[in-house]
């Protein structure tokens, strides 16, 4: 043996000899670094059982039976340990385990015999003991707990102390452990606190996108940037400090959380080191790790600064008080402790672990996941560590890794409920959905009780748009904890996604009585009151929320989204009684306001230099907000049949988009006023053929009708728009004052997009032209269709098209652009060749070296041999093994005027091909060029995207109407996977586009004129408030 290594065991045996187990654990730390003895890692077992920590024990016992499973020790050591902490069954398990390997191996015969006698009484002594721990004992003189039936379990106590090394002697406190294994067991054993927080889903900040409650569940596909992707929208770069700390999962938790059966049934028994009336450094770290588990931080580190007084080089005492700090969300504290305890003990990969929680809290990802690789290093096989690190990776959108860390964790920890379920939502993320749901559920076939799992799965189902398992799984977690306000918030995220606001109230309102402080859950009851226009509630919801305070990012973009939600509410009641024509959010709301809503910046400099909206009492005062009773009528319920029947038909049948019924209903609504507003058009313009047909061999070809540029008149109060008449001309706002004849596309498109913003006020629905007066300004669409390492559910499905169609274009062009606009030359070195030859993002990144993006061709119809600029196609590197690759839409005023001339050409041909000799006509064979137009003005719709956010609704929902005026009804429903704007938009040209969709459009197409039957749309619903009561009556709720 070296001679530092005899030095080590010296010392070792001084330690041990004045029962100094802190150091005596250091010795073995060094000597196990350099060769793990199993008898060793039992020695230091040993040691954590005087300490009473008892899960360290577990830990090196596991560690020692890896190594050599008949090893006796290990199972003595891990069944005394277990037992302490309440698992009775568990401990004779193990020793059973134990027993079972020495009858057919050579061992230590006086363990065995030992062993042996320990089982009997085990197994015989079971209901006494219980009995004897029920009954309140007092305590003797002496400190030690008496009972007249009890000597001959105090001889078994003794035996077993002797075989542990004293290991469950009871002249000692039994204290809560500062270990941070097995977190299955922190919370769900049968003798720990059952977890039941009434505020949020706990370690998961990437399970509800709380910054964006999108009713876009039909086929909005083509929304802007986050509101579909629930990968990441709600976190930062860091990690919530609440999460990370108070998270029952997080090994910053102390975890005996003992139950008070368990507390009571601890013998507490101070004999042998209370005789001298001194306490020992030992007993007083065990006192400030009792404290920490309390939840009495101060007095926990008002006893470790004690200890650290006589020995400021103590590690255990600095790690104690380190995880004090960090609970009091003094992080630069914490990791100050951490490290002086890594600098007094390098080898305490405890150190090292806690310090990597701290620094992800602070959101620093790559010194984090150093500090859990040190950890890892010394502690090659931890399952905690590896659970640890996983986490971290899944929060900082590491999936890949934490896939393996977790995977790697499971292996040697089969049981471990909080790695299966972070497991799954790593699988989710990376698209691995039926992995991903068999690791929920086998997280909850561990424990049926794990709320935190079933909120996970909760997730998974509503983010696959699988509303009935989702519902599912809600009811049994109400069942399992009625009082778990994270439950009701999701069934109220589920409503709301589906259309079903009055009942997401009622969950919210539930959610918020047993946590009145839940942002989420006040800001998203606050849209519900607003969509189905309770608005003082709803102004009462978003001050609450204003109100509160801001200690997360996430909570304060929320708080920014409630300053302009209130705002939009302010107008609409104020406008309340007003014409529905006369709601216009585009032309009466200041642009400085849209751009920042849209991109969720800080109101500050809206409130500077835009007028707030008149507050909700000028509105009651003025009798602008007078409550109107919805009374079905019998032209009201016609309306409403038809619009549900017709409306349903947007839906994509795609993961990622759930039925919405409101959305449907608006989206029937939309389309039959435009067929009865585009007919009456046609019909003047019909008029007018016929009038000239006789006059003019042109009749074909219609002199161009000016456009409508009527000016805002600024209606909704004082200060809300300075908007120009210069910029409200591009689109008028269409009414029944208007003439028909002069009809123009925006006229059209207008109607649907006004009836989408009123449905779900919570989406920034707008035109793109309108948010800012600069068109440079950068503001359009994004669908991403991977993002990070994540990808995103709704449009990843899309992603061999688009990688194939940037690879086309690449070719075609031998160039692409970098994100500085400067031209990235592809025709040299090679480079074509090898674009051609990737497979993914990464590979086509690796050629082009640098970010960039291209833009697909759009083939003009007005202008022959013109090419417009149609979607860019981006990617992005983000992090070290992620990227952006997006489909995105620009917004430059040279292409706003290109589409805005092409689709002023479509809208002419579609008017001259029905308004001539086709006009009325029911014959299928006739019509064929009507229809051919319809599909083309839609491809050149989607193409443009010329809104921020509803791009595709509107255009199916017109598509949808033009059919009916022209008197076709589509009566069948959108292919299953296909989304139709991304359809239109990875099209070459117009031709395809149309060879692609007749397939199934023009089979389900009905001829019919019984739409001419409906009550009109504008005198049965005329008010703003009897349009969005119409929205939000339901005869089943």
């Amino acid at each position: 043996m070296a001679p530092a290594a005899t030095s080590e065991r010296v010392e070792l045996t001084r330690f041990c000899a004045s029962k100094d187990w802190s150091k005596a654990i250091r010795v073995l730390d060094s000597l196990i670094s350099r060769s793990a003895s199993i008898q060793d890692i039992c020695n230091r077992a040993f040691c954590y059982s005087k300490l009473e920590l008892h899960k360290h024990v577990i830990k090196d016992c596991d560690r020692a039976l890896q190594l050599d499973p008949a090893f006796l020790q290990p199972h003595i050591l891990k069944g005394c340990a277990l037992s302490e902490l309440g698992r009775k069954a568990d401990a004779l398990l193990v020793w059973e385990q134990g027993y079972e390997h020495a009858l057919h191996h050579s061992g230590d015969l006086r363990q065995l015999l030992e062993l042996e006698e320990l089982l009997r009484t085990a197994k015989q002594g079971n209901d006494a003991l219980s009995e004897t721990r029920a009954a309140s004992v007092p305590l003797s003189e002496s400190g030690s707990l008496s009972n007249g039936n009890s000597s001959e379990t105090d001889k078994n106590q003794d035996r077993l102390a002797q075989l542990c090394g004293d290991a469950c002697d009871k002249s000692e406190i039994c204290l809560k452990s500062i270990d941070n294994s097995d977190p299955k067991n922190e919370l769900h054993d049968e003798d720990r606190e059952t977890y039941k927080s009434d505020a949020q889903v706990n370690g998961s900040p990437d399970v509800l996108d709380s910054l964006s409650y999108a009713s876009e569940s039909c086929n909005d596909s083509s929304d802007s940037s986050e509101s579909g992707v629930k990968v990441s929208a709600n976190s930062s770069d860091s990690i919530n400090v609440t999460e990370s700390f108070r998270n029952p999962i997080s090994k910053f938790i102390f975890p005996c959380e003992i139950k008070d059966e368990a507390r009571k049934n601890k013998k507490f028994c101070l004999t042998r080191i209370s005789k001298t009336n001194s306490i020992s450094i030992d007993f007083r770290l065990s006192r400030g790790i009792s404290e920490v588990n309390e939840g009495k931080y101060a007095q926990a580190i008002s006893i470790f600064d004690q200890i650290l007084k006589k020995d400021p080089a103590y590690p255990e005492a600095l790690i104690g008080r380190g995880t004090a700090y960090a609970f009091q969300r003094e992080i630069d504290a914490a990791i100050a402790d951490f490290t002086k305890a890594i600098q007094f003990n390098p080898l305490a990969s405890e150190a090292w672990t806690r310090r990597g929680q701290a620094r992800a809290a602070l959101g620093e990802f790559a010194e984090a996941i150093e500090d859990m690789t040190k950890a890892l290093e010394l502690e090659p096989n931890s399952a905690d560590i590896l659970h640890e690190r996983g986490m971290v990776n899944f929060k900082f959108k590491e999936f890949g890794a934490a896939v393996e860390d977790l995977s790697a964790c499971l292996i040697l920890d089969k049981d471990n409920s909080s790695a299966y379920t972070y497991l799954g939502l790593a699988l989710s993320s990376i698209g691995d959905y039926k992995k991903a749901e068999e690791a929920h559920l086998k997280a909850l076939q561990l424990d049926r009780n794990f709320l935190e799992a079933w909120a996970h799965l909760i997730q998974f189902y509503h983010d696959l748009a699988n509303a009935t398992k989702a519902h599912e799984c809600l009811n049994e977690v109400l069942r399992i904890d009625e009082r778990f306000a994270g439950g009701y918030h999701l069934r109220g995220v589920l409503f709301h996604a589906m259309g079903e606001h009055r009942k997401a109230i009622k969950d919210l309102t539930r959610g918020l009585s047993i946590d009145g402080t839940n942002i989420d859950c006040l800001y998203l009851r606050a849209s519900c009151y607003q969509a189905v226009g309770q608005y003082k509630e709803a102004v009462k919801d978003y001050d609450a929320a204003l109100n509160l305070d801001s200690d997360s990012m996430e909570k304060f973009a929320l708080q920014c989204l409630a300053f302009y939600q209130k705002e939009i509410t302010l107008y609409t009641a104020s406008k309340f009684n007003n014409d529905f024509c006369w709601f216009d959010i585009d032309g009466d709301i200041d642009a400085l306001f849209k751009e920042y809503w849209c991109k969720r910046l800080h109101p500050k400099n809206v409130c500077e230099k835009v007028f707030r909206q008149p507050p909700l009492r000028d509105s009651l005062r003025k009798g602008k907000l007078r409550k109107q009773e919805f009374t079905i009528t019998k032209q009201k319920a016609a309306l409403l049949q038809a619009a549900d029947s017709i409306g349903k038909k947007i839906q994509y049948d795609c993961p990622g988009f759930l039925p919405n019924r409101r959305q449907h209903r608006m989206a029937g609504l939309a389309a039959i006023e435009i067929a009865q507003k585009v007919s009456k058009a046609w019909r003047s313009l019909h008029a007018e053929w016929k009038y000239s047909k006789g006059n003019s061999k042109n009749g074909k070809r219609a002199k161009r009708r000016e456009r409508i540029n009527r000016p805002s008149q600024n209606r909704g109060g004082v200060g809300c728009s300075t908007s120009s008449t210069l910029e409200t001309s591009l689109h008028g706002t269409v009414d029944d004052r208007s003439s028909s004849c002069t009809m123009s596309w925006q006229d059209v498109y207008s109607l649907a997009v006004r009836w989408r913003q009123i449905s779900e006020p919570c989406d920034p629905v707008m035109w793109v032209n309108k948010l800012s007066k600069d068109l440079n300004s950068g503001i359009g669409s994004h669908t991403p269709m991977i993002l990070g390492q994540a990808k995103v559910v709704r449009y990843f499905p899309n992603y061999e098209r688009t990688l194939d169609l940037a690879k086309t274009v690449m070719k075609e062009r031998s160039f692409v652009y970098s994100n500085t606009d400067e031209m990235i030359n592809l025709s040299k070195d090679g480079k074509l060749e090898q674009v051609m030859l990737a497979k993914s993002c990464s590979d086509l990144y690796r050629v082009i070296g640098e970010d960039f993006w291209l833009a697909t061709s759009c083939n003009s119809t007005a202008f022959e041999g013109k090419q417009l600029e149609g979607t860019r196609i981006t990617l992005e590197k983000k992090g070290e093994h992620g990227f952006d690759f997006a489909i995105r839409t620009p917004c430059t005023s040279a292409r706003w005027e290109d589409f805005d001339a092409e689709m002023e050409v479509a809208w002419e041909t579609l008017c001259s091909a029905y308004c001539g000799e086709n006009y009325g006509s029911t014959d299928f064979n006739v019509l064929e060029d009507v229809r051919n137009a319809i599909l083309r003005m839609t491809y050149y719709w989607y193409n443009f995207r010329p809104l921020y956010k509803g791009s595709a609704a509107v255009g199916f929902v017109v598509m949808q109407g033009l059919l009916l005026a022209a008197n076709m009804e589509f009566t069948g429903s959108i292919p299953q996977g296909l989304q139709v704007d991304l359809e239109a938009i990875l099209s070459s040209d117009t031709n395809s586009f149309v060879d692609s969709v007749e397939t199934w459009l023009y089979p389900s197409l009905k001829l019919t004129t019984l739409w001419k039957g409906y009550p009109d749309i504008v005198s049965t619903f005329e008010t703003i408030g009897s349009v969005v009561a119409a929205l939000s009556f339901s005869d089943d709720f």
